[in-house]
């Protein structure tokens, strides 16, 4: 039985997030308390409400151990907005690139769109309604009062309706009944009919001193005034048909107040923040006085500060308040160390988690555990082919050690080597389905991975080799 998202505690929020990461109990302890913490604060007494500020959480480790995935499943378990960011492709104010608050603007972009999609899917019904009468409409003109409607070739087998004293009204009535009737049936699907499509608007990004979108200006809208779209007419089918139209009656239903008003209240209540990479931006070098790169790193850190103690932050659909948004850093440290990062920054990031490397036998049960596994993900392909795909628990095994085994000798990137691994172990068979094989059971045993990977073995000089 699933458990609703706010009643979620916070066993049962690592309980969840086992079914898709291996290890890691410590960094899911963390995410489990901080996402628990958004609905204690939201239930606490209003008087204090205010006052109560997010723990903001940073995740230490090496490429590949989950540190992306455990922030991007505990957002979906929240069912809140979520957005991942690069710490190193932000700029400081005042030069070309990207400033630190495109990041919130970016996640109210986000919770919109969240918040739009679970509107329409709640107005899908009506809007299918909608879609069958346009589509009628196009099938079948409604009767203009200056014309009436043909009535020779209308057949029906009403005895009570008779054709020579009808109306227009009531022919075409009762001809749309009937392809009503065949479109909901499907027969209609692959008749072609003419329908206005509106051409997209070109993708419009400004970079620049502070940037454009600094001062909440969209560029796109004001172009996209400036030249509105153009609607062009085509042949398409009724299966396609329906796909645009139903996205154009969805969007009309909407209350678009409503929508970024519910989205501005869910980016400031329950928006969570994932800055990668934040030790690119950590200078080991901070405080002797040096110039150059170090300069630009702690000039974005002194510019990521206001974001995540709490500001104002203008975007198109209004202004943020980001005091209460949960903000989960990342990076694996080698060269710096979190204390290389300004101490007003590290005050901001109280809750640090050491991320446990990989061994053998997490490969292996990441390989077989997870609900995506990326066993069952292949295997799932497979099926696509007609193709039943096994694995023996031999063979898991050893992908599992292979994979520990260059882990260690070339360069650790954690449980990104399965993937390399696992698709040069299946390549042949990838590329012989469905010409060679079209059909049946295909077996990996342990034997079938020591012949795709025998060229490893047999020279130890991984480095030579894409894995």
């Amino acid at each position: 039985m699933s458990i609703a998202p706010e009643n979620l505690t916070p066993r049962q929020i690592v309980s969840e997030l086992d079914k898709y990461i291996v290890g890691q109990k410590a960094a899911k302890r963390s995410v489990a308390i901080a996402l628990r913490n958004r609905w204690r604060r939201l239930n606490a007494d209003e008087s204090i409400r205010e006052d109560i500020l997010p723990n903001n959480i940073i995740l230490i480790g090496p490429t590949g151990v989950g540190k992306t995935e455990i922030a991007r499943r505990m957002a979906k378990l929240a069912k809140a907005p979520f957005i991942k960011v690069e710490a190193s492709k932000f700029t400081e104010v005042g030069y070309v690139g990207r400033d630190v608050e495109s990041m919130i603007r970016d996640l109210t972009d986000t919770a919109v769109a969240m918040v739009k999609s679970e509107m329409q899917e709640r107005v899908q019904k009506k809007a299918e309604e909608l879609v069958e009468e346009r589509i009628l409409d196009i099938l079948i003109p409604p009767v203009k009062k200056s014309a009436g409607v043909a009535k020779t070739g209308f057949n029906t087998n009403d005895e009570e309706f008779d054709p020579a004293t009808a109306s227009d009204d009531e022919l075409n009535q009762r001809t749309r009944e009937k392809f009503r009737e065949k479109l909901r049936k499907g027969e209609l699907d692959d008749r072609k009919i003419e329908l206005d499509v509106k051409s997209k608007k070109p993708s419009v990004q400004i970079f620049g001193p502070a940037g454009l979108d600094d001062m909440g200006i969209n560029l796109q809208e004001m172009l996209g005034n400036l030249n509105p779209p153009k609607s062009k007419k085509k042949q398409i089918k009724i299966s396609e048909a329906r796909s645009i139209i139903l996205a154009e009656e969805a969007e009309k239903l909407v209350d678009q107040d409503t929508a970024v008003s519910e989205a501005l209240e869910r980016v400031q209540n329950s928006g969570i923040v994932f800055i990668d990479e934040i030790d690119k931006i950590a200078s080991p070098s901070s405080g002797d006085g040096r110039g150059g790169p170090d300069v630009s790193r702690q000039g974005v850190q002194r510019d990521l500060l206001p974001i995540v103690e709490g500001s104002n932050v203008n975007t198109k659909y209004g202004v943020v308040k980001t005091d209460h948004i949960l903000f989960i850093a990342s990076g694996a440290f080698h060269v710096a160390k979190p204390s290389d990062l300004i101490p007003e920054l590290q005050g901001r990031f109280p809750i640090r988690v050491e991320m446990n490397s990989l061994t053998e036998d997490d490969f292996y049960q990441i390989l077989s555990a997870p609900q995506t596994a990326l066993t069952k993900q292949y295997q799932a392909m497979f099926e696509s082919e007609s193709i039943s795909l096994e694995f023996s628990d031999e063979a898991i095994r050893e992908i599992a050690r292979v994979a520990a085994e260059v882990n260690s000798s070339v360069e650790n990137i954690g449980a990104r080597r399965l993937h390399t691994i696992l698709s040069t172990v299946l390549e042949e068979l990838l590329f012989v389905v469905p010409d060679d094989i079209h059909e049946g059971t295909i077996t990996i045993d342990k034997a079938y991975v020591d012949k795709q990977l025998s060229h490893i073995v047999k020279d130890r000089d991984l480095s030579h080799f894409i894995l």
